[in-house]
């Protein structure tokens, strides 16, 4: 019989501080991608009057920074199967970099939304890297906690957007405040150069047959067609994009002009948000790892808490909701990120390691893909209402809706494609060829 050596997984590597410093250089390229895509979010007022343009057009910013993103993410996950982490990830800091020092440069409304594409084309390459170096560097139980830890990463940048850039706008001004954070991108492209590697010595992956647009095209249909993939997708459209929403552009001016809100205090409930996403980050994390079925549950009940305070905000008679409800409503919107993470939950169980990359990329279409709707939404019923933010925020459920009935569709079929790859495995596990 082969020995317990013989036995143990090449592809499943062991992790430990090495992999921990490895990873962390790929999670702060994230955290800055992150810095840079939600700088706008505190950033909204000032834009509108440094470019002159309404709430239609100020909502184009995120959405074409959001739809580059999301058009990205199948041909990132392709990149990141193919090229690997480190080729991918460098691209992506020198795209966002460019993009955000454009940002602050540009003189026209045409010129930033260019700049604004450029970053969302950096900013896709980022995400799905570091869950790729993830799955290179630690075992696969450690999968779920892996991803809400950079999830965590995210929510950090979060922070320093809600905090330091917004801070930095009221007494620097626009160019200096985003010039100076195009700062970090250098720092972190140094960071990448000398210490990321895709992978520990010992567990290189086998090299994949390419073959052009068939190796596109099988790559894509063959995750597409795992249930766990397309779940997942569903999974991360519907608990994502409230929270996306809020944080990224239209948060603050609802609170500063519907809720009579100074811009400190709004400030201080977007940050609310973002630490809410820290808490609820870890405690799913720990769940998941050791409840799998809790999966479903906590996605589920995270879209109807989100449903239960946006509508109580929205429906409060008078002109302003007490200030306990907003609370409650930056608090539940902090669970959205954390939730969605678990859309990867779903995928990364039902494909194989040469197609994870493939399979993130769809599943983080999703999420972006319900944002910039949304925010298209809002804007344009916004300016069709006369800034009427009850009805525009109403658009939040209409997608939500769409999202559950697919997650009910798809959950009973993709736990029994789960059961009969356990099944597999621990056939496998048992009959042991002999030496």
């Amino acid at each position: 019989m082969s020995s317990p050596a013989a036995l143990s997984l090449p592809s499943d590597p062991p992790g430990g501080r090495r992999a921990a410093l490895v990873w962390g250089v790929g999670v702060c390229v994230y955290l800055v991608a992150v810095i840079f895509r939600t700088s706008l979010g505190v950033a909204g007022l000032d834009a509108a009057d440094r470019f002159d343009v309404n709430a239609s057009a100020l909502s184009t910013f995120s959405i074409l920074q959001l739809l580059v993103y999301a058009g990205m993410q199948i041909p990132v996950g392709l990149m990141v199967d193919r090229l690997g982490t480190k080729k991918v990830l460098t691209l992506g800091v020198v795209l966002f970099t460019l993009g955000q020092l454009g940002f602050a440069l540009s003189p026209s409304y045409g010129m930033a939304l260019a700049s604004r594409a450029l970053l969302g084309c950096g900013d896709a390459m980022t995400f799905i890297s570091v869950l790729r170096l993830g799955t290179r560097w630690f075992p696969a139980r450690r999968g779920p906690l892996i991803a809400q830890v950079a999830g965590l990463f995210g929510v950090v940048g979060n922070l320093v957007s809600t905090i330091v850039i917004a801070r930095t706008l009221d007494g620097l001004g626009w160019t200096a405040t985003f010039a100076g954070s195009s700062l970090a991108g250098l720092v972190v492209l140094a960071l990448l150069v000398l210490f990321l590697k895709d992978h520990p010595e010992g567990y290189e992956p086998e090299p994949a047959r390419h073959a052009g647009a068939a190796y596109v095209r099988r790559q894509i249909a063959r995750s597409w067609q795992e249930p766990g993939t397309r779940l997942g997708m569903w999974v991360h459209f519907t608990t994502q994009f409230p929270a996306m929403v809020f944080l990224l552009l239209w948060g603050l001016p609802f609170l500063v002009e519907e809720q009579g809100l100074s811009r400190g205090a709004a400030g201080d409930m977007l940050t609310l948000t973002v630490l809410s996403n820290m808490v609820f980050g870890m405690t799913y994390g720990q769940i998941i790892a050791r409840h799998h079925g809790a999966r479903v549950p906590l996605a589920l009940g995270t879209v109807a808490a989100t449903t239960a305070v946006w509508a109580a905000t929205l429906a409060h008679p008078g002109g302003h909701a007490p200030m306990w409800l907003l609370v409650t409503l930056c608090v539940v919107l902090g669970a959205c990120g954390p939730a969605s993470m678990i859309g990867f939950d779903f995928a990364r169980p039902a494909n194989p390691p040469e197609r994870q990359g493939t399979a993130s990329g769809i599943v983080n279409m999703g999420g972006f893909t319900a944002s910039i709707t949304t925010l298209l939404a809002v804007g344009v019923l916004l300016d069709a209402t006369g800034d009427d933010y009850r009805v525009a925020f109403s658009s939040v459920f209409a997608l939500q809706a769409l999202g559950v009935t697919q997650i009910l569709r798809l959950r009973a079929r993709t736990a029994r494609r789960e059961r009969d790859r356990l099944v597999a495995s621990r056939v496998e596990t048992v009959h042991v060829p002999a030496a």
